[in-house]
């Protein structure tokens, strides 16, 4: 069911941010700070835009999301979870052996994931592929894949952007979490990646600049580039990494450790007191 309330959207990326917090707290280990950035993007995608089915999570006919960004998988597996695909208590498994909630994102041991990812820079060719394949079969299947923008330092990323243009894939959605940081420092003091709109404007995409965290510019963004004939889009999303948790946003230490009891306790506080503000 499509939900189109913005405020009832806004709720749900909350729980999605608690879900995020809960799986990794229950791990003790994790990637909040990406995780925390893209929740408002993934919610809008699962409850607001994309053509899925919890119940048939293998309809040959459905979209597709690839999270390329794999480390940040605990917000893939929240959303996931908010949306039925599995009882919201297995994210207390998550990085436990066994477990289906793997580090990152397995596509043979969990409903709902499209790609196996993890390893930076592949996500993007694999939609490239997904893309081809819904055009030559007609199955009208948009795909979608988010990438993180340290994850953009990646070389196999701009091969796959080109392959893109150059094959006209107006049914691929490219949505990156611009929120700045990666593990070590900021993206232009680690790689040195700037002026990144006109870097894809070059190489033939249309681009979009948004507020990631807008849950109307979000929607907004995401039916542009559906209406979009004749070249695929990316959606560059301005975001804040830790985003919804006072002391985790904008820090670059939170890109990999899990809350201490404290800090999970004041995480859920925050969180609560902002759903609050919006009932």
């Amino acid at each position: 069911m499509k939900i189109t309330n913005v405020e009832a959207l806004k709720r749900i990326s909350i729980e999605v941010r608690k879900g995020i917090i809960e799986a990794i707290y229950s791990a003790k280990s994790g990637h909040p700070g990406g995780a925390l950035s893209c929740a408002d993007i993934l919610t809008v995608l699962y409850f607001n835009q994309m053509n899925i089915d919890e119940n048939k999570p293998n309809d040959l006919n459905r979209d597709r999301l690839v999270l390329s960004k794999g480390h940040a998988s605990a917000a893939l597996y929240s959303v996931l979870a908010q949306k039925g695909y599995f009882s919201k208590e297995e994210l207390k498994t998550f990085r436990k052996l066994k477990s289906s909630l793997q580090g990152h994102p397995d596509m043979k041991k969990l409903p709902g994931v499209d790609m196996t990812t993890g390893s930076l820079g592949q996500g993007l060719s694999a939609c490239v592929g997904m893309a081809i394949a819904s055009k030559l079969n007609k199955a009208g299947c948009k795909i979608y894949c988010i990438l993180g923008d340290g994850e953009i330092e990646e070389g196999q990323v701009w091969e796959a952007v080109m392959s893109a243009s150059k094959n006209n894939l107006d049914n691929l959605c490219v949505i990156l979490d611009n929120n700045n940081l990666q593990i070590d420092g900021t993206i232009e003091e680690v790689g040195g990646m700037n002026n990144i709109t006109e870097k894809f404007l070059s190489f033939g995409f249309n681009v979009l600049n948004i507020d990631g965290h807008n849950i109307e510019s979000i929607i907004d963004a995401i039916t542009t580039a559906k209406q979009t004939k004749g070249k695929p889009t990316i959606i560059i999303a301005k975001t804040v990494k830790g985003k919804g948790i006072s002391f985790m946003e904008n820090k670059a230490s939170w890109h990999g450790k899990a809350p201490s009891e404290e800090e999970y306790n004041k995480a859920i506080e925050e969180l609560d007191k902002a759903m609050l503000e919006i009932m």
